[in-house]
């Protein structure tokens, strides 16, 4: 059995909470550029700035990595987890962006779906990342983003099968098929972090 001494310095603990807290934040903004009331405008500053905000805590995770002689699980492990809940922000930005600058005006309402799995993602995420420090009852949460990466998927196919229905003009089709990517990379993206937390309880156990 593998002995390794466990700082007791929780700070890490605290960037990944904060970090997977700017999520929520982001999938609820993302919920707002959706409905027909939304002002894109003021939407799309607020998500710059949650995004803007994501980024800091990124960079105190990698700055607090390279200042610490003893990190709680191995150095690449905290990168890859910092770099795949900063990623997930980056695609849910990217969305509410292609919806300002492609100047979408009606939305298909299925994409109200996948926003619904990303909000689920997000409230999961943050429920798991205080768990990290001990590294218990974390099974749960990556069995059920797995569970809801799948409906993403079958969402996605759905939604693409709707896009290229001939219901819409084909330079319609081009930009909500490039918002629906931009969405499931989201959710491909909160499959990825989880993968990531199961590999580290699989390593510390």
């Amino acid at each position: 059995m593998r002995l390794r001494f466990r700082p007791v310095d929780t700070s890490f603990y605290d960037l990944f909470t904060e970090s997977a807290g700017h999520l929520v934040r982001g999938v609820a903004l993302l919920a707002e550029m959706l409905s027909d009331t939304a002002d894109h405008d003021n939407v799309a500053a607020r998500m710059r700035e949650a995004e803007h905000a994501a980024d800091e805590t990124t960079h105190s995770i990698v700055k607090k990595v390279n200042s610490t002689f003893v990190t709680p699980f191995d150095r690449e492990d905290i990168y890859a987890l910092g770099s795949g809940l900063d990623d997930i922000m980056d695609s849910m930005d990217e969305v509410v962006d292609q919806i300002l600058v492609y100047e979408v005006k009606v939305l298909p309402p299925e994409l109200s779906e996948q926003v619904d799995v990303l909000q689920r993602c997000a409230e999961l995420t943050a429920a798991a990342m205080p768990k990290l420090q001990s590294m218990k009852e974390l099974e749960e949460y990556w069995i059920e983003i797995n569970r809801l990466e799948n409906q993403g998927d079958k969402n996605h196919r759905r939604i693409l099968a709707k896009l290229f229905s001939g219901e819409f003009k084909a330079m319609e089709v081009l930009k909500l098929k490039d918002i629906v990517e931009s969405l499931e990379d989201a959710i491909d993206g909160f499959e990825k972090v989880a993968n990531i937390v199961e590999q580290l309880a699989v390593k510390e156990s």
